[in-house]
């Protein structure tokens, strides 16, 4: 099957997990992604276990975090503070379609190697570069680390218990979607390119993202004027939308409209509740939210989760149970779309887009450091001499 990236080329000088994360969404779609790493360090998550996926016959360990975001591409480990190093990958970005980097800004500046210096050189090159701060501004000179963009953007304000200490999420999501954000704004400049010939210069910084992602929490509090409070595992715009108790475990409720809360209060025993005034429409289960959230949990208590969850899915309420991650992979569903892969007994999560219902996902197993050194460096027409050379001059690996 051809893919829709088929011929791109990419040139990833990111690491961690923005960056690679959107590497390895254009290696997915198809595009041809050369992963420049340092020698002997390597993308930092190489390095973040455990666990691990241990080497078969002396090969290198591989961190379960690295391989979660490096599939499809191809490692070039190359020294980029080396003159050496950086005229490898000047001649590499000639032939590039797309440049994704996330050094501090100014970071690639000194190796000649920014946006602007290689744009001289491949006026057609899409850059894309991904801070925490962006390319301006007082903080653009930070660091940007997961965790703490979330904290700063709001996120950890929302999540957690009412009375409990603000939490993160158990992802590091702001990445993730900085990731996909920097994928949508490199497909953009594509599109664009066919049109103008000329390449375009992305700025994702995490703290944007975040703020842009706390989507209708963000406009509860531009509209009211006031904070949002954490609400735990409840919502704060619809009810009932939260986890309850059950005999022996727990379920997830997300009743979204009234038909849908009709047909619960049918099931708990209570059809009067769907015509009461004060549970009738969302606006007024929000007002009475406590009240109404007690009944409810009462009722769910007297029989176990999966025997509610059968009724539920009768009745068309959505519902589902809190799966550890053993049973997300175990679920029919999951397991129907074949969300879990094995790629040259390498463990993958499927990418989630389908064209004409298959999977874009590629077959081939994140690279091990400068796994792909000499086959690129061969193809830039270098000879076995030259590359010997440089591994010895320490510009490669």
């Amino acid at each position: 099957m051809s893919r829709p990236l088929d011929g791109v080329v990419v040139l990833d000088l990111s690491r961690v997990l923005a960056g690679p994360w959107a590497g390895q969404q254009l290696a997915d779609l198809g595009a041809r992604v050369i992963k420049i790493e340092h020698p002997t360090r390597g993308d930092d998550t190489r390095g973040w276990g455990p666990p691990w996926l241990d080497g078969d016959h002396g090969a290198e360990r591989q961190a379960a975090y690295y391989l979660c975001a490096n599939r499809g591409k191809q490692s070039l480990a190359v020294d980029i503070s080396i003159e050496g190093g950086q005229a490898l990958v000047r001649e590499l970005a000639k032939g590039a379609d797309i440049l994704l980097e996330n050094f501090k800004v100014g970071g690639l500046a000194k190796y000649g190697l920014d946006y602007s210096s290689l744009k001289a050189l491949n006026p057609g090159l899409i850059g894309c570069s991904i801070t925490g701060f962006g390319q301006g501004g007082p903080y653009a000179h930070r660091a940007g680390y997961d965790f703490m963009i979330q904290a700063m953007g709001g996120l950890m304000s929302l999540t957690g218990e009412p009375n409990g200490m603000p939490m993160k999420t158990g992802v590091a999501i702001t990445d993730v979607m900085t990731g996909l954000y920097a994928t949508v704004g490199v497909l953009a400049a594509l599109h664009e390119r066919e049109r103008t010939g000329r390449g375009r210069h992305i700025d994702v910084a995490l703290l944007d993202v975040q703020v842009a992602t706390l989507a209708n929490q963000a406009l509860n509090a531009l509209t009211s004027g006031a904070s949002p409070q954490r609400h735990g595992n409840a919502h704060p715009n619809i009810v009932p939308y939260q986890a309850f108790a059950c005999a022996d475990g727990h379920l997830v409720l997300t009743v979204g409209n009234d038909a849908q809360f009709s047909r619960l209060a049918t099931l708990l025993g209570h059809p009067e509740w769907a015509e009461d005034p004060a549970y009738a429409t969302n606006a007024a289960r929000v007002d009475n939210r406590e009240v109404l959230v007690t009944m409810i949990q009462t009722r769910l208590l007297g029989r176990e989760r999966d025997a509610w969850l059968a009724e539920l899915e009768v009745r068309g309420i959505p519902a589902g149970p809190i799966n550890t991650l053993t049973e997300v992979f175990d679920d029919p569903q999951v397991r129907h779309r074949g969300m879990a892969r094995q790629i040259d007994g390498v463990p993958q999560v499927a990418n989630p887009l389908r064209f004409d219902g298959e999977a874009l996902t590629s077959d081939v197993a994140p690279p091990r450091l400068g796994q792909d050194s000499d086959a690129i460096l061969a193809e830039m027409g270098l000879t076995t001499e030259d590359i010997a050379r440089l591994r010895r001059e320490g510009v490669i690996r």
